[in-house]
């Protein structure tokens, strides 16, 4: 099957969004599937990019067998308003061009948060005739008010009424959650053209292993108690609460926050750690993506962070997949919903509210003064991985493309 995606993230960037995108393309083309993903030029999260590559209108490549193409952009940093959408219109129109110009797919894919790929990935599906597939990583526009970018008024209430439409219009919706689905139905979407494909990590990637040592004595951290956070510093995460806990905890010097990553909130992250004197909060820049079994290693819990909005228990975010994987257990610190639930059943860590100093405090005190307790989350991590890996994920993922290819021929008489 020919799979024509876009998506604005790929790697190198590390974001959840490419690496989904990525990692589940992988899968394809050692399948025999021809797989060519249309993206930007790497530039996630500063609006930088990355070294070696260079914003031109249209730059092809390869990486382990999918045929990538970059087109141009305006580039600008993952924060403010203005700007992100001056980014996210430049690529909707350049992706839609570039698409247009590919071999005849037989769907084409658009994933989201970034609305206006899947507007590009519709318009291309509609001047090539061939059936659109939504992937849906978070319901947008209200994500965006969830986290205080942009208030509710017109131009949202616009965006809202296209977003169903886009839903209405797609041979399929492949959603990352379950939550998701009940979400779009409960809005009018038919629930037989949506998916369920929830998210996963690459088991051949993310593994249990010995820490490094090194690592950890070059971040001076090595014989600490680590909560690690790796990902995305956004205004979704809500850090500001991470330092507010370790600021209660500043006179326990065996215990340490280890934020890993960039993004819009960072700069006041960083600013806001040094005048505090938060000696047991550590900030380091964004890694490449293949440190991070290294970094999750020398991690003796893994915090996964969100922001205190109802739009947020439809979530699981992907880093939860990847610490149990690596055997370390989860403190999630997000509204409780769907990523709360598995990670009950997985019994593979804790879960607190968002946004409350103190209980990530008392958590954290709880894990690193149970050693036995945390032994058992471990294992149960370990145990429960299997249960979400990119391969299901892939499988499910193509399956959901090929019904949607094989309806959309039946329905033009092939």
């Amino acid at each position: 099957m020919k799979i024509l995606f876009l998506t604005e993230n790929f790697p190198p960037e590390s974001n959840a969004a490419a690496n989904r995108v990525y990692e589940r393309a992988c899968y394809w083309a050692n399948w025999g599937h021809d797989v060519t993903v249309i993206t930007s030029a790497p530039n996630f999260p500063q609006g930088v990019l990355h070294q070696g590559f260079r914003n031109r209108w249209y730059q092809t490549g390869r990486m382990d067998g999918i045929k990538v193409v970059r087109v141009k952009t305006f580039i600008a940093p993952n924060r403010g308003t203005i700007l992100r959408l001056l980014d996210f219109m430049s690529f909707m129109i350049t992706g839609f061009c570039a698409a247009l110009v590919q071999r005849k797919p037989d769907v084409i894919v658009a994933t989201s948060p970034q609305f206006f790929t899947a507007v590009a990935g519709w318009l291309a599906a509609a001047a090539k005739r061939k059936p659109f597939v939504f992937e849906l990583g978070d319901i947008w526009p209200a994500s965006v008010v969830a986290v205080g970018a942009m208030e509710q008024g017109f131009f949202l209430r616009l965006m809202e009424k296209f977003e169903l439409f886009l839903y209405r219009r797609s041979a399929s919706v492949a959603a990352l959650t379950a939550a998701f689905k009940v979400n779009l139905v409960a809005r009018g979407i038919d629930g037989d053209k949506i998916s369920v494909v929830m998210n996963g990590v690459d088991l051949s990637r993310y593994a249990p292993r010995a820490p490094d040592v090194e690592l950890a004595r070059e971040w001076n951290i090595h014989g600490k108690f680590v909560v690690g956070y790796i990902g995305t510093h956004g205004m979704a995460h809500g850090l500001m609460n991470v330092l507010d806990a370790a600021d209660l905890m500043r006179d326990e010097p065996n215990i340490c926050f280890l934020l890993v990553g960039d993004g819009a909130e960072r700069a006041d992250l960083v600013r806001a750690a040094h005048d505090r004197k938060l000696e047991n909060v550590i900030l380091i820049p964004a890694q490449p993506k293949e440190y991070m079994p290294r970094i999750w290693s020398i991690c003796n819990v893994a915090l996964v962070h969100l922001r205190a909005s109802p739009v947020f228990a439809e979530v699981i975010p992907s880093k939860t997949f990847e610490a149990m994987a690596m055997g370390v257990p989860v403190l999630l610190a997000t509204p409780a919903g769907e990523a709360s639930r598995i990670l009950a059943a997985d019994e593979a860590g804790l879960h607190v509210a968002p946004e409350d100093p103190q209980a990530l405090a008392d958590a954290v005190r709880k894990l690193a003064g149970d050693k036995v307790l945390l032994k058992q989350y471990s294992d149960h991590a370990v145990a429960s991985a299997p249960r979400h890996t990119r391969l299901r994920q892939a499988q499910e993922m193509l399956q959901t493309l090929e019904i949607a290819a094989a309806g959309w021929g039946d329905r033009a008489g092939l």
